[in-house]
Parts: C-alpha cells; structure tokens; sequence
C-alpha cells in the first residue's frame, strides 16, 4: 500500500528537464560614467567604448557627471552595485585626488576594482600666439625671468594642466601665478587672445589647436615625437630629458564586482584596443592604446598604488588643496 502511494506520488511529478543554462553576461547595456563635462575625453570613450560593445554583444553608452574635479562622478561610481552594469573611466585624478581633496568619499584603492588601462596622453606645453620666444628653453627663460608676472592656466583642481603646471614650477623654483579655470575648453579663448602666458594641456585636448597653428607649441613631454605633431620636439630633445608626463586613461568598477564580470570587461577592453580601425582613430585624436603587455587589472592596480605615493610629495610641496 506504501510503495503504491508513493509510485503515485512520484508519477504526478513534473519530468526533469535540462537545467536551464544562465544567459552569458552582459545581458543589458552598459553604462560608462565620465566624471567630467563632455569633451575631448568623450571621443576616447566613445571609440573605445563602442568597439568594446562589439565584442560584448550589448552598447556601452557614455554618462558624463561633472563637478569637483571629478570626485562627484567617481563617488556616484563608487556607490553602484557591483554587478560589472556602471563602470568608471578616470584618468591620473584617481591617484591624485586623495590628497588634493581633504574630504573625499571614497578611496581610489579601497572602493574600485581595476579593469585596465585604456591609452596614455601625452601633455604638450603650449603658449600665446604672441608669446616672445619659440623653443622650451626659451618658455623657461621667460618663466624665470618674469617671475610671478608670467601666468599659467590650469582646468582646475586635479586636472592634468594643474600637474603638469606643479611640475614645471617646482622643476624650475619659478614663481609664476597660476589662473585656474574650470576646463580646458575656457582656457584656449584666453590664450588665443594673449591673456593668458601659457599653458600644459593633453593632446587630445591640443592637437586641433596645434594644427591650426593658434597657438605656439614648445615640447611635447612624452619620449617620441607624436606623429600628429611631428614639428613639436620632446622635453629630452629641448633639453629637459627628466621632464616627461603622460596621463594614462583607465576603467574601473565598483569594488566587489565579480572576477568573471572584470575579467570579461578586460577582454572587451583588449579587444577594442587591438582594432586597428580603433588604433587609427585613437592616433588621430594625439594618443595610443595600452600595450597589452600592461593591459591586465593587476597592472592598473599596481599603477594606481604607485601613482598615489608619486603625486601625494608634489601637491603637499605646491599646497594646492580643496577644503
């Protein structure tokens, strides 16, 4: 009677089908957090952006958050949940931040997983169509010799212009006034017209500038010539060989987001990066992939860690800080 009732039991059951496989992941777009106001950096992210989506099989749409430097649109990556869907793109800022921004929300380390290392902009060090002199050496001659009547622009707290501009002052002892603007885009008007002495901005950011000849460009601070400005020498070739900065360009995703979902972000990254339609359209904009020899989360991490100890002596040295 037993073993009847149960046969009848077992008989009612539904048969076991297959274990339904879990869709590969990504399943929905994918949203890349820019924390700056639109500009040149969005024709990197979009380039690569778009070819790492090919590979993904679902787009990568661009989302910019502007303000304070960007330390809003990190702090709002920071807080996404960790599922690989809002990733970050941040530059050199990440490392410096920490000690520029004496309240900040989040810690570089702490709080991201890196994905890799997306290309490395050189910075170029241009100045007033008027400004007396051609050569590096003749910028720094000028430098020292106004003394705190020569400016220098920079796009605010934490950009590359500020750095490079801390550099420069601390390599020469100059005493030059710096004037902050809120991005690059309200610095060229100045100097085109002859306000503003000079100024270090990336190549993305210059190139067009360069090229269309408003503006006097001295060294380009990277080791070779950039072939979109094959007139422009390097720093070591106008005779400041040490003086050499590039800002590296890089994605990150909220800590805690699985290994698999980073390294598949990594891959997509590796695969758009070695397009050659995307190496073409990378060199046109004045910048080059990461070599994929340091294309691994692991070497943005130790980058990272690295650029935080190299930057934090500088910007105590400068006493530049936000409140």
């Amino acid at each position: 009677m037993l073993r009847r009732t149960l046969m009848a039991a077992l008989a009612a059951l539904p048969l076991a089908g297959p274990v339904a496989a879990q869709p590969a992941w990504p399943t929905q777009p994918i949203v890349m957090i820019i924390p700056f106001a639109p500009g040149p950096i969005d024709g990197v992210a979009r380039i690569i952006g778009d070819a790492m989506g090919r590979d993904l099989g679902q787009p990568v749409v661009i989302e910019n958050v502007p303000g304070a430097g960007g330390t809003i649109g990190v702090g709002r990556a920071a807080q996404a949940r960790p599922d690989g869907y809002r990733i970050l793109m941040h530059n050199i800022g990440m490392s410096t931040a920490p000690t520029l921004y004496r309240r900040l929300a989040w810690d570089p380390v702490r709080d991201f997983e890196p994905i890799g290392i997306m290309n490395r902009n050189p910075m170029v060090w241009i100045g007033r169509p008027s400004f007396p002199g051609t050569t590096l050496q003749e910028m720094t001659a000028y430098l020292q010799r106004q003394g705190t009547a020569a400016n220098l622009a920079h796009a605010g707290l934490g950009s590359s212009s500020q750095l490079c501009a801390m550099l420069m002052q601390a390599a020469l002892r100059s005493q030059a006034t710096t004037v902050p603007f809120r991005s690059s885009g309200e610095v060229f008007p100045e100097l085109n017209s002859g306000r503003i002495d000079l100024y270090c901005d990336q190549t993305t950011s210059a190139l067009g500038q360069v090229q269309g000849g408003t503006v006097k460009a001295f060294a380009l601070a990277a080791p070779q010539r950039l072939p979109m400005m094959p007139a422009v020498p390097t720093t070591a070739e106008a005779g400041m060989p040490d003086f050499q900065l590039s800002i590296w360009q890089a994605l990150f995703a909220p800590a805690g987001t699985p290994r698999a979902v980073v390294d598949r972000l990594n891959r997509a990254l590796r695969v758009a990066l070695a397009d050659p339609r995307v190496v073409t359209r990378l060199n046109e904009l004045g910048t080059a992939p990461e070599p994929e020899a340091t294309g691994s989360p692991e070497a943005l991490r130790a980058l990272l860690v690295s650029e935080v100890a190299r930057w934090k002596p500088i910007i105590e040295a400068a006493g530049e800080f936000a409140d």
